[in-house]
């Protein structure tokens, strides 16, 4: 089946069979290796991208159900010139990674959290963030990051 969506700002058509994830198209048909397969579950939430303006697990959903819809992934949360986004930025100065695996679904899914809850506290971010696993960094620096990511983030 074809499916069309908008991906990182550019229009994308793809053939793929109706039951492919999306997670296999970004990273296997259009080179999108940012995100990341983890579990296959959408436990772990290393697949998340922004659909549409929210976080969504693209391993957990058919390439098919993003027909028509809005995609960002890492690669496309950077600004044309290079300059990270705040968040990038925030998880670089505050260290919020050390293996990385988790990283780029964890900052898709801060750049979701601060869109909708700009203030949250340490409590309320570490909540927001339960679905995304990391198994390196205990967290610490990752709620830093998304608290400097948002203040940058609101004052923008």
């Amino acid at each position: 089946m074809q499916v069309q969506f908008k991906v990182n700002g550019k229009a994308q058509s793809v053939e793929t069979p109706p039951n492919t994830l999306l997670v296999q198209v970004l990273r296997e048909q259009l080179n999108l290796t940012g995100t990341h397969v983890g579990c296959d579950t959408a436990q772990c939430g290393a697949c998340t991208v922004i659909m549409n303006g929210r976080a969504v697990k693209s391993c957990n959903m058919l390439a098919a159900q993003a027909a028509g819809a809005e995609i960002t992934t890492i690669e496309g949360l950077a600004a044309a010139d290079g300059t990270m986004h705040p968040m990038q930025a925030a998880f670089k100065d505050c260290h919020g990674l050390q293996c990385g695996f988790c990283t780029p679904g964890m900052v898709m899914s801060a750049v979701d959290l601060c869109k909708n809850h700009p203030n949250a506290s340490e409590a309320e971010i570490r909540e927001l963030l339960e679905g995304n696993i990391c198994r390196c960094t205990g967290y610490q620096n990752i709620v830093k990051a998304v608290q400097q990511g948002a203040a940058v983030m609101a004052s923008a």
